[in-house]
């Protein structure tokens, strides 16, 4: 079964926050999977190649987990 439907080509730009923490839907996976902290769903535009050659522009959308940063 294959996986990755397509190549990145470029780095993703134009990145914009969709929801955070408690309004993502699968908050409680990934703080159960990957642990707590302030989860953000991201969205940007990037170029891609798709399994036929075709290249295109492409919305992509994930999670990421930002870091606490603690000053001492």
């Amino acid at each position: 079964m294959r996986y990755n439907y397509f190549d990145l080509l470029s780095e993703i730009s134009d990145v914009k926050i969709i929801a955070v923490n408690t309004s993502i839907r699968d908050i409680a996976y990934l703080r159960k999977s990957y642990g707590a902290g302030r989860w953000r769903k991201l969205k940007g535009i990037s170029k891609v190649r798709l399994p036929d050659g075709t290249i295109c522009r492409a919305k992509c959308i994930g999670t990421k987990r930002m870091e606490s940063v603690k000053k001492t």
